[in-house]
């Protein structure tokens, strides 16, 4: 009999995305005090995506020690410009100052994917997509965020690109999933390796 399979996130979009490609699995919060995990690390200068690979290990753990014998998925995704992490915005005076600073510029969003059992990392990979804004007026920063719900402006990028933050952009390259923050196809062929999961 196979592992029950479980989420660790309660994000709509990642359970989204597991239930779109059929897979049956429950969903639970894990207990991680991102910020108290990176401080450490972002002191100390480490890559972007070092700190989204730590922080799906983390969540994945955390739940795996919770729920003996689940395959545990975790997942986080980091925003980078020019070499260095940005967290969520935690207001929307912060939402706007990073459009401003991303306006007409490249960023990245890595987004790792790490599989646990038995507080023990099984299966990881990360994976990045690359992500250019338009030239964006302050007039359409104001009301691109006056439209926003909380939800989609305190994530990673301050975007949804299956919704209206597709305007924002005129040159993407990478992965869809990539950018929506869970890297599906590598997560699959993991889940297949481990042989949790049919074809």
């Amino acid at each position: 009999m196979r592992p029950a399979l479980v989420l660790a996130s309660t994000s709509p979009s990642r359970r989204k995305l597991l239930q779109n490609a059929g897979l049956s699995f429950s969903s639970v919060r894990p207990h991680v005090d991102e910020r108290a995990v990176e401080a450490p690390y972002r002191s100390a200068g480490v890559r972007p995506e070092f700190l989204a690979g730590l922080l799906a290990r983390e969540k994945a753990l955390d739940v795996s020690r919770r729920m003996p014998a689940a395959m545990v998925i975790g997942g986080d995704q980091v925003m980078a410009f020019q070499g260095k992490p940005y967290s969520k915005p935690e207001s929307r005076e912060q939402a706007a100052a990073h459009l401003r600073l991303l306006s007409g510029k490249t960023h990245f969003l890595h987004s790792a994917v790490a599989i646990a059992r038995d507080g023990e990392i099984l299966f990881e990979t990360l994976e990045t997509a690359t992500m250019r804004l338009r030239v964006l007026p302050e007039s359409e920063i104001k009301l691109y965020l006056a439209g926003l719900a909380d939800d989609v402006l305190f994530s990673s990028g301050l975007y949804q690109l299956e919704g209206t933050g597709v305007r924002l952009f005129d040159r993407v390259e990478g992965d869809y999933f990539t950018i929506l923050g869970l890297p599906m196809l590598p997560l699959l062929a993991g889940l297949r390796q481990l042989d949790c999961i049919d074809g």
